[in-house]
C-alpha cells in the first residue's frame, strides 16, 4: 500500500471513529423518555454506514482551515438528515426494505410508527445542532448553513428527488432525466455536506465554486456506482438487499446505459471532480482521495 493511500485510510478511519463518538454524544441517551423513540433514533444512526457525507464535510473543512470541533457538528447535522431519509425510504410506503447497513431496517426493528417518528426527530435534531453551536465566525454565514441544509433536504432537494423516484417506478427514464432525479435525491445532500464543511472555515469565492463543481460530480458518481453495485454485488457485501431496484422496476443508470457505459460515466465524473480541484493544491488531497474512494468502492 502506498504511503499516501495508507495515510488516507488512517485519516478516514479517524474521522469515522470521531463521528461515531460525536453522534453517540449528541443523540438523546437511550434511557431518556420517551425511551423507545430515542432508542430507535440511535439505532438508525449508530454502528453502520461509511459516513461518506461527514468525510466530505471534514475534507472540505480541511481545505478551508476549519476547526475539527466545528466540523464534527456540521457533519453530524448532515448525517442525521441522511439517517432520517434512510429510515423513511425503507418504510413499506416507500421502498419497503427490510435490511439496511447489515441489520433490520428501523421499521422492522421498532415498528412503522416509531420509525416515522424517529426520522422526524432526527431531522429536527439536525437543525437544532446547527442553531445551538457556533460554527462560523459570521452569523450570516451560519444562517446560510441552515438554509443550505434545509434546501438540500426539501422539495427541491432530497425529498423532491424521492418523489420523482416514486413516480418513475416502472418506467424507463432517459439519462438526462436520471441525472435530474439524482442531482436532487442523492446529490443535493452531498453538495450540502461539502458546503457546510467549507463554511466552518474560510475560502475565497473561486475555491467555493470549485468545491461545488467537485460536489456535483461526486454526488452523481456516488449514485452511478450505487446502481452498479446494486446490480453486481451481493446482499452480504452491500449490507442491504441487492438487486431490489431491478425487481421493483426502478430506473437506474444500469438499466438506462448498461454496466459498461455506467462504469465509463463513473470514471468521467471522477475525472471531472479531480479537475475541479486542480486550483486548490495539496489542501484538497482528502477531497481528491474521496472521489477515488467513492468511484472505486466495492460496497
Amino acid at each position: 500500500m502506498k504511503a499516501t493511500e495508507s495515510d488516507f485510510h488512517a485519516w478516514m478511519g479517524g474521522v469515522q471513529t470521531r463521528m461515531e463518538s460525536t453522534l453517540a454524544r449528541l443523540l438523546p441517551q437511550p434511557q431518556v423518555a420517551p425511551a423507545r423513540l430515542h432508542q430507535a433514533m440511535r439505532y438508525a444512526v449508530l454502528e453502520g454506514g461509511k459516513r461518506v457525507r461527514p468525510l466530505l464535510a471534514f475534507a472540505a473543512g480541511e481545505l478551508a482551515g476549519a476547526a475539527a470541533e466545528r466540523l464534527e457538528i456540521a457533519a453530524a447535522a448532515v448525517e442525521l438528515v441522511h439517517a432520517y431519509s434512510l429510515a423513511h425510504d425503507d418504510l413499506p410506503c416507500m421502498d419497503d426494505d427490510v435490511l439496511r447497513r447489515g441489520k433490520p431496517t428501523v421499521h422492522v426493528q421498532y415498528g412503522e410508527a416509531t420509525a416515522l417518528l424517529a426520522g422526524d426527530a432526527l431531522q429536527s435534531l439536525a437543525f437544532q445542532l446547527l442553531a445551538e453551536h457556533r460554527l462560523a465566525d459570521d452569523a450570516r454565514a451560519q444562517l446560510e448553513m441552515v438554509r443550505a441544509l434545509a434546501a438540500a433536504a426539501g422539495s427541491r432537494g432530497m425529498a423532491g428527488g424521492q418523489q420523482i423516484d416514486l413516480e418513475a417506478t416502472g418506467t424507463a427514464l432517459s439519462v438526462p432525466a436520471l441525472e435530474f432525479m439524482h442531482i436532487h435525491k442523492t446529490g443535493a445532500l452531498i453538495r450540502a455536506a461539502v458546503a457546510l464543511g467549507a463554511a466552518c472555515g474560510s475560502l475565497p469565492d473561486g475555491e467555493r465554486q470549485a468545491l461545488d463543481r467537485y460536489a456535483k460530480a461526486v454526488g452523481l458518481a456516488f449514485q452511478v456506482v450505487d446502481d452498479i453495485l446494486d446490480a453486481e454485488a451481493s446482499t452480504a457485501t452491500l449490507g442491504k438487499t441487492a438487486g431490489k431496484d431491478s425487481r421493483q422496476g426502478k430506473p437506474t443508470y444500469v438499466s438506462a446505459m448498461g454496466i459498461a457505459r455506467a462504469r465509463e460515466l463513473a470514471e468521467t465524473l471522477r475525472a471531472q471532480a479531480q479537475s475541479a480541484l486542480q486550483g486548490c493544491g495539496s489542501r484538497a488531497r482528502r477531497l481528491a482521495a474521496l472521489a477515488d474512494f467513492i468511484v472505486l468502492r466495492k460496497f
